[in-house]
């Protein structure tokens, strides 16, 4: 009961669009020095409290695939949310992140993990943090990779921000509207890579985000695909985030 309470909460169904229109708007026509740019891509990130979302996903964690279905809750700046189903929606894991913490629940096996949110360097570079993720997750351009010390570029209508921040090389890709459309991360020295790949914009509540998310990590032996197909989208809603360490599951590294 408590799972489809979960999957059945309102949420305007999802529009798609039309991004020429966006990008013509008088709000996005900036200069092209690189401030004006800097403050255009700034005011039309996604901003928002809370984002509940639904997400069709086909995950690879170190070759091996799965087809799941992924509710996704976002407390700004404080914690993502994930709960995982499988066939007919039946629930197979759990995960909470915060900028502190990495919990995940593994019901299939009855084990959990609990890990400093230093975890992730496994499948990333130190680099990456909470606000990292989240912006991911949202669509949203890393803020440390939009700055005055970036290098701007202008590749037809597109703008293209790069650099090097402690070792690690980036590039943010933003379209016509200035929203993103691929992020690549690298660390050539500790052999890891992370490049994602917005697509499908869909209009949710009164925001634009991509309704396909595709992700690809990979750090040295470890790697990770995620390929996301938001089905669900809302903002600003009030949100149930349960997440307890169930008695009886074995404490796993």
């Amino acid at each position: 009961m408590v799972f489809v309470l979960f999957s059945c909460k309102a949420k305007k169904k999802l529009v798609q669009v039309n991004r020429s229109v966006v990008a013509d708007s008088a709000v996005l026509k900036t200069d092209n020095t690189k401030s004006e740019k800097i403050t255009a891509i700034q005011n039309n990130q996604t901003n928002f409290n809370t984002f509940s979302g639904k997400a069709r996903t086909h995950l690879e964690i170190d070759g091996k695939g799965y087809d799941v279905t992924l509710n996704i809750r976002v407390q700004k700046n404080k914690q993502i949310w994930v709960s995982i189903t499988a066939i007919a929606g039946i629930e197979v894991a759990r995960a909470l992140i915060t900028p502190d913490s990495i919990k995940i629940i593994n019901k299939l096996q009855s084990v959990y993990l609990k890990k400093p949110f230093s975890y992730v360097y496994q499948y990333t570079g130190r680099q990456i943090n909470y606000k990292t993720v989240e912006s991911i997750v949202i669509g949203n351009a890393v803020p440390e990779f939009v700055s005055a010390d970036a290098t701007m570029d202008l590749s037809g209508s597109n703008v293209i921000f790069s650099g090097i921040l402690n070792d690690l090389s980036y590039q943010t890709t933003f379209a016509p509207d200035l929203k993103v459309s691929t992020s690549k991360l690298a660390n050539q020295k500790a052999s890891q890579q992370l490049d994602v790949n917005n697509s499908s914009f869909i209009q949710a509540d009164d925001r634009i985000l991509p309704s396909v998310i595709a992700i690809n990590s990979v750090a040295a032996q470890n790697s990770i695909k995620a390929d996301l197909h938001y089905i669900k989208a809302g903002f600003d809603q009030e949100l149930d985030t349960p997440f307890n360490e169930p008695k009886g599951y074995t404490l796993i590294n």
